[in-house]
């Protein structure tokens, strides 16, 4: 199923992601379970990303929750394809709800990367930029190099959505960078740090 082609992408998803997020400001940022959430980590721990230590194929529509309820602050949601294939429904669901201000990025690695670097569907014919657009997503683009991810960057900052981009990034082991692992703190300290103290009390 795997032609090993991933080994030799060129973006590396620690570096995008850290493009991802630099200058952020009052980016609200949901990353799917594993090594998104440790890519957010290594680029920065920051109250305002809620990094998911489980619910795999639930990170875009926590995201659709975030962006519905709170339309005008920008939402990003950093993912990657193993958990995106295991929520393809979201897109359909996020594209009827049509929120302007939900950005969707998949980390394409090819790979599940929990469970030994198995391939996943998208190292063979399957296409999630395809499967976005065709669930509805307004904006769509494929990334495969470090020009058309800067030429992105600006579309997924700003323009109105909702946005799909797959990113496809090299296939590799990279060290943990973890993010606090209680649940509680971490819901916690996303409230305060979007509604305030008085959130939590």
């Amino acid at each position: 199923m795997t032609s090993g082609r991933a080994e030799t992408y060129p973006l590396r998803r620690r570096e995008v992601v850290a493009r991802l997020v630099a200058d952020r400001g009052e980016l609200l940022v949901v990353g799917g379970l594993g090594a998104p959430s440790w890519d957010l980590t290594a680029a920065g721990d920051h109250p305002l990303t809620f990094p998911l230590w489980g619910a795999m194929g639930g990170a875009a529509m926590i995201g659709l929750g975030l962006a519905l309820a709170r339309p005008t602050r920008r939402v990003l949601v950093v993912t990657g394809d193993g958990e995106m294939l295991m929520g393809l429904g979201a897109l359909a669901t996020i594209a009827v709800q049509a929120p302007a201000n939900l950005a969707v990025v998949v980390l394409d690695n090819e790979r599940y990367g929990e469970t030994g670097m198995q391939a996943t569907h998208t190292a063979g014919p399957t296409n999630l930029g395809a499967v976005a657009a065709g669930a509805g997503f307004p904006v769509v683009g494929d990334i495969f190099d470090q020009a058309q991810l800067e030429a992105a960057l600006p579309r997924i900052r700003a323009e109105p959505g909702p946005v799909f981009f797959n990113i496809k990034v090299r296939a590799e082991d990279l060290p943990l960078v973890l993010p606090p692992k209680d649940g509680v703190h971490l819901k916690d300290r996303f409230r305060a740090a979007l509604l305030g103290p008085a959130a939590i009390e």
